[in-house]
C-alpha cells in the first residue's frame, strides 16, 4: 500500500527533478550517464551537497552520487551529477553533511544475535554500575513468569566507572523470584536463585568439562558460573532458557538490524555459533530475505555442532549448499568459524592458555581437505600463535595436494600470532580477520601477561606493513559490543572501553586506514572484492553519514557517533534529525510488549537518553562539564576545565600559558 510518505517523496522528486532542470538548463529530461562504454539512464536517486570520503584511490572525494538499481552509477560534483536526473529521480539534499562507505563488520553473530535481541537487557556502553542495575531492576519488573531476564554479554566490568561487576546478592535483592542470567564476556556467569532452580542446578550437578560451578561450603551452587577456559557452561546454561515464537524472531531481528543501521553498519559476515543449527535457525532471516526486509547485507559462516561429528557436518554441507548461494542480501560464506573442537582455543585471559590436544592436526586436516576439494573458504577461532602456527602447519600439508590460493581462508582473531605466522598466511594466500575483544579484555590480558606483552595484541599495524589481507569486525555480542565506532576507536586510540592505554603510536591507525579496515578491506573476506567497500560506480549504494564528522571529531568522541542515515543498496533504511523524514524502514514496535528494547534501545540505553543513557551518550569529559559544580566558568574554556588540565601544548608552564589568553581553570 502506498502511504503518504512515499506520495510526498515521490512529488518532492519530481519538483527537485524540475527545478534543477530548470538551474542547469536541461534540454530534455532522462539524459544518460557515461562511465566507460556503459551507457545507463535516470538515476534512482541522486545524494547531493555533501562532503563524500569515496575511500577511491583515484577519485578520493566528491559531492554527489547517482544511484540505480542499488549500486552507484556515479560519483563526481553536483553540476556533473544533477544535470542526469530523470522525470522520476529522487533527488536528496545531504546539506553539506560527512558521507563515508557503510561498515561492513568482519566477524559477529547477527543470525543468533537477532534470535535474541528483543529478550536481551543490553549494557552495551552503560558507563554505571548503578543505571545498569537500575536497568535490571526496571526490567525485571516488567518481564511475566516464565520469562528471564538476561544480560547477555557486550559489556565488560571495567566499563563502568564503579569498575566491577554486582554481586550476586545485589542481583537476589533486585529479583527475588524471576531468573536473572548475567553473561560478563565468556568468562562467567551470574544467575540468582531464581535462575538456579530453573536450570537444576544442585549440589549434585557435576562440573561440565573446562567449566566450574562455584560452591558454598556446602557443596551448594552459588550462582556463579565459570569458563576453564571452555564457554560451553555458560552458552549450554543459556540455552535452557525460553525463546521466542518465529513471528517474534523475525521482529527481534529487523530491529535488531536497525540497530546495526543506527550505529552506520550495512554488512556483516556471520561467523555462525554454538547451539546455531543449520538450517533450522537460518530460517528467519531466509524468510526475511524473501521479503525484502532485510536491511544489514549478511554473508553466513557454517559452524559444526557436536565434537566430533565435524567431518560429517562438512560433509553434509558441501553435498547439499553451494557456495555463495543466496543473493547480496543474504548469502552462504564458507565454513567456520568453528573447524573442529579440538582446535578451539576459548580467549578466557582470565585463564591460562590451554594447549591444543594431540589430535588436533589430524581432525583439522580431515575437514579442511574437505573444504578445499569443495572450494569452500573457511575460517578458524584462533587466539594465540600457539594454536595458529600448529593450523598453519596442516594449511601447508594441504596445500601441497590442493593449492589453497584464490580460497581466501582466513584466521579469526590472532591476538598473540607472530610475525612468522604472518608471513605464513600470506604466503598461503590467507588473511586475518582481527576484532576489537582487546578492548573489552585488555586489562585480563595486562594482569596476566604484562604491559609489554600487550603492546601489539594483534599486531594490525605489522599486519598493514607486511601486506597480509587484513580487516576488522566486533565479535558481537556476547564477548563484545556490535559497536564499530568502539573498533575503530580502539584501532586508533590504542584504548579499552574502560580507558586504559595498550598500545603504543607505532601500534595505532590513522583514521583512513581504520575506516578502510571496516570497509573496503572487509570486501576480501567475503570474496567481493571490487563491489563493496568504497563509494565507486559499480559498487553496492552503501553509504552513511555520521551524526559527527569522522575525521574531525577528538579522539574520546569516536567511539559515541553513530548514523543520522544509513542507505542499503540506495535505499534509506535509517534516519535521524534532519534525516528522520528520509526513513524508508518504520517497523512495529519490539515484541514481546515487556522487551527491553521497547524501553531501552540499544547501545548505551539511548532510548533513555535523560535517565538510563544519562551518563552512557557521550564523552566522560562532557559529563564532567555537565555536572561541574563550580563558581567560574573559564573564559577560555568554560567548565571544560579537564582539557585545559591535560592540553598538549609546547609550553611547560600550561597555567601560565593559558593564563595570557584568559583562561582561569586553575582557579577552580
Amino acid at each position: 500500500m502506498t502511504n503518504r510518505r512515499q506520495i510526498l517523496g515521490v512529488a518532492s522528486s519530481v519538483a527537485s527533478a524540475v527545478a534543477f532542470d530548470t538551474l542547469f538548463g536541461r534540454r530534455a529530461l532522462g539524459r544518460v550517464i557515461s562511465k566507460g562504454a556503459a551507457i545507463v539512464k535516470d538515476p534512482d536517486v541522486i545524494f547531493h551537497n555533501a562532503r563524500i570520503t569515496t575511500l577511491d584511490r583515484a577519485k578520493p572525494t566528491a559531492s554527489a552520487v547517482a544511484i540505480k538499481d542499488g549500486t552507484f552509477l556515479a560519483v563526481g560534483e553536483d553540476e556533473e551529477i544533477l544535470r542526469h536526473a530523470g522525470r522520476q529521480t529522487r533527488i536528496i539534499d545531504l546539506q553539506r553533511r560527512c558521507v563515508l562507505p557503510g561498515l561492513f563488520d568482519n566477524h559477529t553473530h547477527v543470525v543468533r544475535g537477532g534470535l535474541n535481541y528483543n529478550m536481551e537487557l543490553r549494557w552495551d556502553g552503560v558507563r554505571s554500575l548503578a543505571d545498569a542495575m537500575d536497568m535490571l531492576r526496571r526490567q525485571v519488573a516488567l518481564t511475566p513468569a516464565p520469562q528471564w531476564v538476561r544480560v547477555v554479554g557486550g559489556f565488560t566490568e571495567h566499563q563502568f566507572f564503579e569498575k566491577r561487576l554486582p554481586t550476586i546478592d545485589e542481583i537476589n535483592a533486585i529479583a527475588p523470584d524471576t531468573p536473572v542470567f548475567l553473561l560478563h564476556l565468556y568468562d562467567r556467569a551470574l544467575l540468582n536463585g531464581a535462575a538456579l532452580r530453573v536450570v537444576g542446578y544442585t549440589k549434585d550437578t557435576p562440573d561440565p568439562p573446562g567449566g566450574q560451578i562455584t560452591r558454598d561450603a556446602n557443596g551448594n551452587p552459588t550462582g556463579l558460573l565459570l569458563a576453564k577456559p571452555n564457554a560451553t557452561i555458560l552458552y549450554a546454561t543459556l540455552a535452557k532458557g525460553p525463546k521466542l515464537p518465529f513471528e517474534y524472531q523475525l521482529n527481534s531481528t529487523r530491529h535488531f538490524m536497525r540497530e546495526l543501521n543506527r550505529l552506520g553498519v550495512t554488512g556483516v559476515i556471520d561467523a555462525g555459533g554454538g547451539s546455531q543449527n543449520y538450517p533450522e535457525d537460518y530460517a528467519v532471516m531466509q524468510k526475511l530475505a524473501e521479503e525484502g526486509q532485510i536491511t544489514v547485507r549478511l554473508a553466513y559462516n557454517l559452524f559444526t555442532q557436536k565434537p566430533k561429528e565435524e567431518k560429517d557436518d562438512f560433509l553434509k554441507w558441501t553435498s547439499s549448499v553451494k557456495y555463495k548461494q543466496g543473493d547480496d542480501y543474504f548469502r552462504h560464506n564458507g565454513a567456520g568459524e568453528m573447524l573442529v573442537y579440538s582446535a578451539a582455543d576459548f580467549e578466557d585471559f582470565r585463564q591460562p592458555r590451554p594447549d591444543m590436544p594431540a589430535q588436533m592436526e589430524d581432525e583439522l586436516e580431515e575437514v579442511v581437505r574437505i573444504l578445499a576439494q569443495n572450494k569452500w573458504p573457511w575460517r578458524l577461532h584462533a587466539t594465540y600463535d600457539e594454536t595458529i602456527s600448529r593450523a598453519l602447519d596442516v594449511f601447508e600439508k594441504v596445500n601441497k595436494d590442493i593449492p589453497l590460493q584464490g580460497l581466501n581462508w582466513f584466521f579469526d582473531h590472532a591476538e598473540t600470532i607472530s610475525d612468522e605466522s604472518i608471513d605464513r598466511i600470506a604466503a598461503l594466500g590467507g588473511g586475518i580477520a582481527v576484532q576489537h575483544r582487546m578492548a573489552y579484555q585488555g586489562e585480563y590480558f595486562v594482569e596476566r601477561y604484562g604491559v609489554a606483552a600487550a603492546q601489539a595484541t594483534p599486531p594490525v599495524a605489522r599486519m598493514l606493513e607486511k601486506g597480509v589481507n587484513v580487516s576488522a569486525g566486533t565479535d558481537a555480542t556476547r564477548v563484545a559490543s556490535y559497536n564499530p565506532w568502539v573498533s575503530l576507536s580502539w584501532m586508533i586510540t590504542g584504548k579499552t572501553v574502560g580507558g586504559l592505554r595498550l598500545y603504543p603510536e607505532r601500534n595505532c591507525l590513522d583514521r583512513e586506514t581504520a575506516l578502510r579496515m571496516w570497509t573496503e578491506k572487509v570486501a576480501w573476506f567475503s570474496n567481493e572484492e571490487g563491489r563493496r567497500g568504497r563509494i565507486e560506480a559499480g559498487q553496492f549504494a552503501d553509504m552513511i553519514v555520521p551524526n559527527k564528522d569522522f575525521f574531525n571529531v577528538p579522539e574520546d568522541e569516536i567511539s559515541f557517533l553513530t548514523s543520522d542515515l544509513t542507505v542499503v543498496g540506495g535505499r534509506v533504511v535509517y534516519g535521524a534529525g534532519e534525516f528522520t523524514e528520509l526513513d524508508d524502514n518504520a517497523l512495529p514496535p519490539a515484541m514481546p510488549e515487556w522487551s527491553p528494547a521497547r524501553l531501552f534501545g540499544g547501545y548505551g540505553a539511548w532510548g533513555e537518553p535523560e535517565g538510563a543513557g544519562k551518563h552512557s551518550l557521550g564523552p566522560l569529559r562532557y559529563q564532567a562539564i555537565a555536572s561541574c559544580g563550580c563558581a567560574n566558568s573559564c573564559g577560555l574554556h568554560g567548565h571544560d576545565h579537564a582539557r585545559a588540565w591535560a592540553a598538549k601544548i609546547p609550553a611547560s608552564d600550561l597555567k601560565g600559558f593559558f593564563g595570557a589568553l584568559g583562561c582561569s581553570c586553575w582557579a577552580v
